[in-house]
């Protein structure tokens, strides 16, 4: 099975280009998302830059609503190819192909979050609300008085 789901934030705007299938104009939206990483090493880049593709009237969408610093989730499947480039060396790619996607905050928390610099999670301690609508449960609460067990 090959799935894979991602949320990060758009790099820059999508680029759009239009192929002429059969007489139809099919769009291609090719954007990038700075998915975050869980953990933060020292000397490591805290996100991965991963290259997303989408077709027709995703990728009208994705050109109509889709801007730099939104934050989406994308459903799709991993993609690899190779070509090779004008000095004969071949260039491996890897893609996903989006399936789905939509956006993953309120208009109003996009703008708000683009205005802002968004802190890292080691800089300041955890509040109660991280701010993506969940609660961080300080570690002196007791596991067994939660709801679910692992």
């Amino acid at each position: 099975m090959n799935k894979v789901m991602l949320m990060g934030r758009l790099t820059r705007d999508p680029e759009v280009n239009y192929s002429t299938s059969g007489g139809d104009q099919l769009a291609i939206a090719r954007y990038t998302l700075a998915v975050d990483r869980r953990f933060k090493r020292d000397g490591d880049q805290t996100a991965d830059f991963i290259r997303c593709v989408a077709f027709g009237r995703s990728a009208e969408f994705a050109e109509k609503y889709f801007h730099q610093g939104i934050k989406i989730i994308v459903e799709g499947r991993i993609q690899t190819g190779s070509y090779e480039n004008k000095e004969g060396q071949r260039v491996y790619t890897t893609d996903v192909i989006v399936e789905n996607q939509e956006f993953a905050e309120s208009k109003a928390a996009s703008e708000q979050n683009s205005q802002k610099p968004v802190a890292q999670p080691d800089e300041k301690e955890p509040t109660a609300d991280a701010g993506d609508g969940f609660m961080n449960i300080p570690d002196s609460v007791d596991d067994s008085g939660l709801p679910f067990n692992f």
